[in-house]
């Protein structure tokens, strides 16, 4: 192993001793559960929060049909599994989460909660194929699938017992995005794949921030919640990873075409 594969395993056991030597097991805050756009349509119950999963669900439903159509002279077929698992994640994504959002309650928070795992494993694995290594993507996929969905049952069964305990689940959430950055400061990216990843993760930090401030910003607009604007801006953020596949596999057949020609490449 290089020091920077080295580095990565140690800042993710650092957070995982942080985490657990530091904290004390924290449960799910019933206050979660008092969402400040609670206004019906149509008979759906919280509407607004159930209906804004559409973006999930399109980019979900856009990014498997694109990522089931690549073939192996693609650039992008060698990342297929991590992205076909991404964009399965963002699809159940939708599901769960208005399910949540139609009865917010500790049962349907597990089904918000369990596919959104999915998401963060395959988007952590597909950076890993993308940057580090391929085959270590591959190994480690199952693993942290694993992992993810652990951490939910996990925290489910503990808060049934009155002791809930939210720590594997922050760290399967967050951890993911610290060494995420960590990856591209470290190895060299793709052109473009910076930029796309720095909008995913600001698309990311700007939803938490909207679900913190739900009720404050419900005041303020009226016409739509915090939760609601969360559900908007990372469910569509996706779109910009599919669009940058799009074109690196546009680009690899233009430049195949090229090629065909008789014409250099630029």
């Amino acid at each position: 192993m290089t020091t920077r594969e080295w580095s990565l395993l140690g800042i993710a056991a650092i957070s995982i001793v942080v985490v657990y030597g530091l904290m004390e097991a924290f449960p799910q805050y019933p206050s979660y559960y008092n969402l400040a756009d609670t206004r019906a349509f149509l008979r759906v119950p919280n509407a607004l929060d159930v209906l804004s999963n559409l973006p999930y669900l399109l980019v979900g439903a856009a990014g498997l049909i694109e990522v089931s159509r690549w073939r192996d002279h693609t650039p992008n077929a060698a990342h297929k599994r991590h992205y076909l698992v991404f964009f399965f994640g963002v699809l159940l994504t939708a599901f769960g989460s208005a399910y949540f959002h139609w009865r917010p309650a500790h049962d349907t928070l597990l089904w918000d909660r369990l596919p959104m795992t999915i998401l963060f494993m395959g988007f952590l694995t597909s950076v890993i194929s993308e940057l580090v290594s391929l085959r270590a993507a591959r190994v480690l996929l199952p693993v942290l699938l694993i992992v993810g969905v652990f951490s939910v049952f996990y925290w489910a069964w503990t808060e049934s017992g009155g002791r809930g305990d939210l720590r594997l689940y922050g760290l399967v959430q967050f951890l993911p995005i610290v060494l995420i950055l960590l990856m591209l400061a470290l190895y060299r990216s793709p052109p473009g794949y910076v930029e796309v990843i720095g909008y995913l993760v600001f698309c990311y930090a700007a939803a938490k921030v909207f679900e913190q401030y739900d009720h404050e910003i419900f005041s303020a607009l009226g016409l739509v919640s915090g939760h609601s604007l969360k559900h908007l801006i990372s469910g569509a953020s996706g779109a910009f990873l599919l669009l940058w596949l799009k074109g690196r596999n546009a680009d690899a057949a233009r430049d195949r075409e090229r090629l065909g020609d008789g014409l250099p490449i630029g």
